[in-house]
Formats: C-alpha cells, sequence, structure tokens
C-alpha cells in the first residue's frame, strides 16, 4: 500500500480534488492525504461544486497544514504549483504537477482542471498497480 501526499498552496482546490479523485480510483488499495503550505479557510466553492457533479462530495473537508509529520507519513508526494515552499524529504519520491489554481474560475475551467487531475490520477493508480494490475 502506497501513501500518497497532495500539497498546493492552500488546500482549497488542486490537492484536495487530486485527494479525493485518488481515493475513488484507488478503492482502498492505497492511501492518500492533501495539505497546503499556507491553508485557506475553506475550499473553494467552484471546486465543491464540479466534483459534485461527478458524485464526490468534499464540502465538508477542511484545509490542513502542511506539517512535517504528514509529509514524513508520504511514500509519495505530488505537489501543484507551491515551488519552494514545498517539503523535501530525502528517500521520498516527487512528482510535480503543473495544474493552474482553480480559485476564481469559471465553472468550464475548473472543470477543466479536475478532468486533467482525474488523468494524472488514472496514470499514477495504473502504475502503482504494477504490471500485474
Amino acid at each position: 500500500m502506497t501513501r500518497v501526499l497532495f500539497v498546493c498552496l492552500h488546500n482549497a482546490g488542486r490537492s484536495q480534488m487530486s485527494e479525493a479523485l485518488f481515493e475513488r480510483a484507488a478503492g482502498g488499495r492505497h492511501q492518500a492525504a492533501s495539505a497546503g503550505t499556507t491553508p485557506a479557510d475553506r475550499l473553494h466553492p467552484e471546486v465543491v461544486a464540479v466534483m459534485a457533479e461527478v458524485g464526490i462530495d468534499i464540502s465538508s473537508r477542511v484545509p490542513a497544514l502542511l506539517t512535517p509529520e504528514l509529509a514524513a507519513w508520504a511514500d509519495l508526494v505530488v505537489t501543484m504549483g507551491c515551488g519552494d515552499a514545498c517539503p523535501y524529504l530525502p528517500g521520498k519520491r516527487y512528482l510535480d504537477w503543473d495544474l493552474p489554481d482553480p480559485k476564481g474560475q469559471a465553472p468550464e475551467r475548473v472543470r477543466e482542471i479536475r478532468d486533467q487531475i482525474a488523468a494524472y490520477i488514472g496514470a499514477l493508480v495504473a502504475e502503482l498497480a504494477g504490471p500485474q494490475g
């Protein structure tokens, strides 16, 4: 079981969508968490809305602060838009996904970001499954 940590600046959009989509795609075979380097007070409402469109309710989630303990917990850290503010721990595997911030974007644009994340998640889950699938 791989533990994946999704990190962005505010943990109010990209990393929250990534965690939720990963949990659904992984089906309990892997664990996920998300955090932000400077967490927001709440999730972006446009993100909550587009996730509901695909049957995922993230309305009760609260942005979390990235802590050293959380970073140490992860086997794989996926960063998105936090640059040098994201942690680096020796011995961890890192991926960086170049995704725009959905905050304040039109619903169509937030859907595009969600769908891009879903594509990344699909590839990641397939990779973690290995050649046996």
